[in-house]
């Protein structure tokens, strides 16, 4: 008697994909969609993560020279809890959470954008072309809402460790950057950030465009278990952190308050790899890797299944 029962892998795929009939064209997801879903997902995931990149820019604000406060991920963690409860684990989050939502929806909806006008007659887009439209989305999104987003979240928890915290909310600390540096010490950093953000994009969609593009061989419109965009997902954010950690050891010191003591990007650079060594560029990593890879996996489920919900309501064909 044949067994109903038995287990079938989300990863399998037909070994007769040769032999198999056309697919037909993939279907494209409309900007509009891709915005909207964008944006949700970004919200969600930034509440379930903060945490892990608050201790992940506390020690890389950490220098050396001070001489450091944290002995480790942990130290970090227990001296914020002793000082400011579990709550200060979350200090910045509402400056992150405003940013997160405009960011993720630039993100998704720059990319649908831009892929659209690059996938070839089937609808297919290559890897190479996935990496070129994921460096636009990242530029576009470092220029539009990351880099002031990232400033004013790294100035907070900067503020956090001095003695006497000077910024009392996120709308008053916007108002008093603005008011002592002008609209010019919301950019801080732009150029590292721009750097961060393309890179950052361009490894996560060339990696995440090739691995479905192997998951759904010669069927474009091959659904995918939830489970595997996240696995996807992740592979992908982790190929980022280990890609670009550097940039964003010098993108989160060009956007500290210590800020001025650096002329330029490559001072900032040279500065570090002087005073500090190689090390110094992956300082943070393990916190990053935890929260980028959870943050790729989480963002990605959630948009390709709100893209699925909208797909039902929202006839763009």
């Amino acid at each position: 008697m044949q067994d109903t029962g038995s287990f079938v892998s989300p990863f399998h795929r037909p070994r007769c994909l040769a032999a198999a009939a056309p697919a037909g064209r993939a279907k494209l997801t409309h900007p509009g969609k891709a915005i909207l879903a964008g944006g949700i997902a970004g919200g969600i995931e930034i509440c379930i993560t903060f945490p892990t990149e608050y201790v992940k820019t506390q020690l890389q604000l950490d220098e050396k020279a001070n001489p450091p406060k944290y002995r480790g991920i942990g130290d970090c963690v227990k001296q914020t809890v002793q000082g400011h409860g579990v709550k200060g684990l979350y200090r910045g989050l509402s400056s992150l959470l405003y940013g997160s939502i405009p960011k993720s929806a630039v993100r998704f909806g720059v990319f649908e954008f831009l892929s659209n006008r690059a996938r070839d007659e089937s609808g297919r887009l290559d890897s190479t072309r996935g990496l070129l439209c994921g460096l636009g989305a990242g530029v576009m999104e470092a220029v539009v809402v990351v880099c002031p987003m990232e400033t004013v979240k790294v100035k907070f928890i900067h503020d956090q460790t001095s003695a006497n915290p000077k910024y009392k909310g996120f709308f008053h600390g916007v108002r008093e950057i603005v008011r002592a540096q002008g609209l010019r010490g919301t950019y801080q950093g732009l150029t590292a950030t721009v750097l961060k953000q393309g890179s950052n994009q361009a490894i996560r969609f060339y990696v995440m465009t090739s691995l479905k593009n192997w998951y759904k061989g010669d069927d474009p419109n091959r659904a995918m278990n939830p489970l595997v965009t996240g696995l996807f997902g992740a592979i992908a954010g982790a190929a980022s952190v280990f890609g670009n950690t550097p940039l964003d050891v010098i993108k989160t010191r060009m956007q500290g308050l210590e800020a001025h003591k650096y002329k330029s990007t490559a001072d900032c650079a040279v500065k570090i790899l002087r005073n500090e060594g190689v090390a110094a560029f992956y300082k943070g990593t393990v916190p990053r890797l935890g929260r980028v890879c959870l943050d790729v996996a989480i963002v990605f489920i959630i948009y390709e299944e709100v893209v699925k919900v909208l797909n039902t309501v929202w006839k763009t064909d």
